[in-house]
């Protein structure tokens, strides 16, 4: 078996570093409780892309940093992001099959039981109290991710990532 050498998975740092900035830029006051999921979104895209290289390591370092940048509780985004990695590397062939339409209905359910840990654990430390609005970020995600996974399929391809 002959291996083949990685090139330019830095692009994929890079934009990891990228979702982390989106994901604590500032919104309006309104939006705010429609996030999207930044960090899953672009994590999702690159375990379905590129599933050797990028993993449940990957998630829970990204995931360390943005519990550092966010100030929450240390291990909280981490332990989400793995949970999204987990399902997605689970249902990894699937998902390439499917049209965008379907993928993103079973990202919205994906990423709505990501933050229904979320809000479990929120209540668990006490920080937010549990409305129901917890799906918004999820169905925003779901509705974001055609976009999100056109532009870093088109980044995927313009420079050679694998």
């Amino acid at each position: 078996m002959i291996a083949t050498r990685s090139r330019n998975v830095w692009v994929v740092w890079i934009s990891m570093a990228l979702a982390l900035l989106l994901s604590v830029s500032t919104l309006p006051r309104f939006m705010e409780i429609g996030r999207p999921l930044w960090l899953a979104l672009f994590l999702t895209y690159w375990v379905l892309a590129l599933p050797h290289r990028v993993g449940m390591t990957s998630a829970w370092c990204v995931g360390l940093l943005a519990d550092v940048l966010n100030g929450t509780l240390l291990g909280q985004n981490a332990l989400i992001l793995t949970l999204i990695t987990f399902l997605v590397l689970s249902l990894h062939q699937r998902l390439r099959m499917f049209p965008m339409w379907q993928q993103s209905m079973v990202l919205l359910v994906v990423f709505g039981l990501a933050q229904l840990v979320q809000l479990w654990l929120n209540a668990l430390t006490g920080s937010r109290p549990p409305t129901l609005a917890f799906v918004l970020p999820a169905l925003v995600s779901a509705l974001l991710w055609p976009w999100v996974c056109m532009l870093l399929r088109a980044v995927h391809q313009r420079l050679g990532v694998n």
